[in-house]
């Protein structure tokens, strides 16, 4: 499967905020090949959008890629253009660690559904998508998404996540890291010269959310053991991971909240979440709610298994990637 990497430089980027950048960089990885009609435009086109702490490596994951992108597989690489971007602040995108640090503006959700949008159109000249399918965060933007430009594609396919604001236990852990960050002493209010250390240690609290019971038991099923994934989680959050960035990543949700505007969306919906996710529960009836007004498409919720990984089931598309084949396949003209 051969990948290309695109920069598409945004000019006089506004954002919802009011803050502008004369420049904002979103990269990009492509797989694929255009279809085009008779006019030129693309007609297979496909927007994969990764989750909050990832980068459009994400889809690379054999556990996702291997299930999806081959021949006969839902998102065949010699069917679709598969485009991939780097949300704001991640990866090759435009971020506060590139140097502006804390004096990059500061952005939401639908600045990064913006910016996706002018990738797709200006950079790269396409007017229709046939599916934008997102994890976790790129779910959230695929919701919205399809309120904000609700003819520009075909279906969405949300996965691993929740068309309402985020609130309890989603909120409570990302805020605890937010303030494990602010309060860093070596933070310095996002002037720092050298990396804070302490807040790092916060980072593994995402872990204990993401995973189920059994896989944490499997990582460490003695206390020798357990501290020492602790102490790989948190030597790999210091490889990885700019305060700044994190920061950012995190207080990007605070404009979310799809629920109000669901009857505008007209695109196909096919939703999949996770009867073990810990921060998108589903007895909360968010998924139940939304598909009492959003006109055209289902959700399907995938019971917990020995094979499933509480939230991040969503890249073990093996759990998933047969309704995601069945769905596709209603789209396509009947002949």
């Amino acid at each position: 499967m051969q990948k290309k990497e695109a920069d598409c430089v945004l000019h006089d980027f506004v954002f919802t905020s009011g803050q502008q950048l004369p420049e904002l960089k979103i990269h990009c990885t492509i797989v694929g090949e255009r279809a085009l009609d008779a006019s030129g435009r693309t007609t297979n086109a496909v927007l994969l959008l990764h989750p909050t702490t990832a980068t459009s490596t994400h889809f690379f994951t054999p556990s996702f890629a291997d299930q999806l992108f081959h021949a006969g597989q839902p998102l065949d690489a010699s069917k679709y253009f598969l485009i991939m971007p780097d949300g704001i602040g991640r990866g090759g995108s435009s971020k506060p660690s590139d140097g502006l640090q804390s004096r990059f503006p500061v952005y939401g959700y639908r600045d990064l559904v913006h910016a996706q949008y002018r990738l797709v159109t200006e950079g790269l000249g396409i007017d229709h998508l046939k599916v934008i399918l997102g994890s976790s965060m790129g779910g959230m933007h695929a919701w919205l998404w399809a309120e904000q430009y609700p003819t520009m594609m075909d279906a969405i396919v949300p996965i691993g996540c929740a068309p309402m604001a985020v609130t309890g236990r989603n909120y409570l852990w990302r805020h605890l890291i937010i303030e494990a960050i602010k309060h860093d002493p070596e933070y310095q209010e996002g002037r720092y010269t050298s990396q804070p250390g302490a807040w790092q240690r916060v980072v593994p609290l995402s872990y204990l959310f993401m995973n189920s019971a059994q896989t944490l038991e499997a990582m460490g099923n003695t206390h020798a053991g357990a501290k020492h994934t602790f102490e790989t989680w948190v030597e790999a959050a210091r490889k990885n991971y700019d305060a700044n960035d994190f920061l950012y990543w995190f207080q990007a949700i605070d404009d979310y909240d799809p629920e109000a505007d669901l009857e505008n969306i007209t695109a196909h919906v096919l939703a999949i979440n996770f009867a073990a996710d810990l921060l998108n529960p589903v007895e909360l009836g968010a998924i139940e709610r939304a598909f009492t007004k959003v006109k055209h498409g289902r959700y399907v919720i995938i019971p917990d298994g020995p094979n499933s990984n509480a939230h991040l089931s969503l890249v073990r598309a093996n759990l998933w990637a047969s309704y995601l084949q069945s769905f596709l396949a209603e789209l396509e003209p009947k002949t």
